[in-house]
This record gives C-alpha cells, structure tokens and sequence, in this order.
C-alpha cells in the first residue's frame, strides 16, 4: 500500500488512483477514486452520483480553468508532475487556493522528490504522494528544513520585511 504525506503526516493511501486510460467499466459504486481529466469530462453527470468520494487529476498541459466552475465537486484535485524539473502546476496549486479558493485537498502526484516539498507546501499543496522509490518517513523531514520564509506566498502572505516592520 502506497504512503503518502497529508497535513504534515504520513498516512497509508484511502484513494484510488485511476489510470490515464480508464474508463467506467467495472468502477464500484462506492469508493474514493482520483479520475483523470480527460474521463471527468466525458462522465462528469455518472461519476457525480457514485456514492464514493470524487477527485480529478490533472496533467501538466492541463488548466484548472476547465474545471473551475465544478470545484465543489471534488474532494482532492491532484496535480502530476511528469518530471520533477516541470514545475507547471506550482501555479495550479498557487490558483486553486489564491484566486478559486479552493478549501479541499491539493496533492502533488508523479515524479515528487523530498526536496521539493517544502515549495509546493508553499503555493497550496496539502498533500504528497513521493514517487514509489522514496521513503515518507524521511521527506517529511523537509518541512523542517527552513525556520523562515522571506517571500509571500500561500502559507505566509506578508513578506518578511512587512512582519518585521
């Protein structure tokens, strides 16, 4: 069972994770499941009466303008990194909580590597699922890493030259 980082913790993973791929056939009634885009626009009216929770995943070339209207919908809005140097959905996740206010789960997906996580925790994402090879235990420790921020941003709108004034 896959671990993820949530809220500063490591828990074991409650949501499924359906490939790009995927269709509805054979899909539960009930159940936590993460759909790709692509499936959310095809059967959006079907997977919103399943009685299990909903999330959407995003690609990289994906905009969350197209689903910014249907926000409410989802419990977790997952954005994949395809590569850890692709950095596109840091404004995804800066947007979804800035400008959509969007109060939900924001979890990073795909290539994720410790050292990124205290930057994504900074523009909105709430929740981290490393890639397969790393350990949770240890990345954790990333949110530690930094005793200040000198930049606003989501967790800490005020620069530090406006709170030390």
């Amino acid at each position: 069972m896959q671990r993820i980082i949530k809220n500063g913790q490591v828990l074991d993973e409650t949501w499924h994770l359906l490939p790009k791929d995927a269709s509805l056939d054979g899909l539960p009634n009930c159940g936590d499941y993460i759909v790709p885009l692509a499936l959310w626009r095809e059967h959006s009216h079907a997977l919103k009466a399943r009685d299990g929770g909903l999330g959407v995943w995003l690609d990289a070339d994906e905009e969350i303008e197209e689903i910014a209207d249907h926000l409410d919908d989802f419990q977790v809005i997952a954005l994949n990194f395809p590569s850890f140097t692709d950095g596109r959905h840091c404004s995804t996740a800066y947007l979804l909580r800035n400008r959509y206010a969007y109060k939900g789960e924001v979890r990073a997906i795909g290539d994720v590597l410790r050292d990124q996580l205290f930057s994504y925790k900074r523009v909105g994402f709430d929740a981290f699922a490393l890639r397969a090879d790393k350990d949770a235990e240890d990345a954790i420790k990333a949110f530690e890493e930094f005793s200040e921020v000198y930049q606003a941003s989501t967790d800490q709108p005020l620069p530090l030259f406006r709170r030390r004034a």
